[in-house]
């Protein structure tokens, strides 16, 4: 019960009014009470945080917290792609003509979650993998590549939640909910999309990178409440690495796949 009941802090409901209390008290000093009840119930690694747990003022601070220096490694060789955040592995495969991406059994059209007809057609016949960050997860996002930042924008303002309920019974939630999407074109002239889906009905993405250069493992942004992130590649563009699995957990820098170039 208290399980479930923290889990609506971070990944809020299905009513705006609600939500936005929710997000009221999680913001709020009351809220640092139940900070390290939070942390037990979802086992979430304390020794990682870049504060001690008591200094966090409260449960929104507690879930944005940064991590320790050291904490995460970041590959830097230029073959590779490292996964952006601490997450799960909800699907991965290849962006068809039609319904392209399958989240919890709902499809999503490319050019829905784009927004734009000719940045879908880019990534048509490519590459997708979703990543689902639970409330126990480091909620920061990082560049999955080094480049220069060649799109940046923001869509959404019918949400549902980026949770099991919101996928299943929402009406196409990645393509409704808040989103941004980050572009970078890498050296060699290949594009990766970091597409981040915020929580549902407001904005629950904060934009930290405002620089048009990126390095790979520099922070984007980071989630204020529950969220999705979606990279998307180019036509025979990658090849996932083989310790991809679906319901796998895999941590911000560890690699999702090699440049297909590298094997030609």
């Amino acid at each position: 019960m208290r399980k479930k009941l923290y889990q609506n802090f971070i990944e809020l409901t299905n009513f705006l009014l609600v939500s936005k209390l929710i997000m009221k008290f999680a913001k709020s000093s009351l809220s640092r009470f139940i900070v390290p009840s939070y942390a037990k119930i979802y086992q979430v690694n304390v020794k990682e945080a870049e504060n001690p747990l008591k200094s966090y003022s409260s449960l929104h601070d507690f879930f944005v917290r940064g991590l320790k220096e050291g904490t995460r490694t970041f590959d830097d060789k230029q073959n590779t792609i490292i996964s952006p955040v601490d997450a799960m592995i909800e699907q991965f495969g290849e962006i068809s003509l039609n319904q392209e991406i399958f989240v919890k059994n709902q499809s999503y059209s490319i050019q829905e979650m784009l927004g734009d007809a000719d940045l879908a057609e880019k990534y048509l016949d490519g590459s997708f993998i979703v990543l689902y960050l639970s409330p126990s997860h480091y909620h920061r996002i990082h560049s999955p590549v080094s480049g220069i930042v060649s799109k940046q924008f923001e869509l959404g303002s019918t949400s549902y939640p980026v949770n099991k309920l919101g996928l299943t019974y929402g009406k196409a939630p990645l393509s409704k909910n808040y989103r941004t999407i980050t572009e970078v074109m890498e050296k060699d002239e290949n594009y990766v999309a970091v597409v981040k889906v915020g929580a549902m009905f407001i904005n629950t993405i904060e934009i930290t990178h405002s620089n048009e250069k990126v390095q790979k493992g520099e922070e984007l942004a980071y989630f204020s409440f529950g969220s999705t992130v979606v990279l998307l590649f180019e036509k025979d563009k990658i090849v996932f690495s083989d310790h991809v699995a679906l319901r796998k957990e895999i941590k911000a820098g560890e690699i999702v796949a090699f440049k297909k170039a590298v094997f030609a």
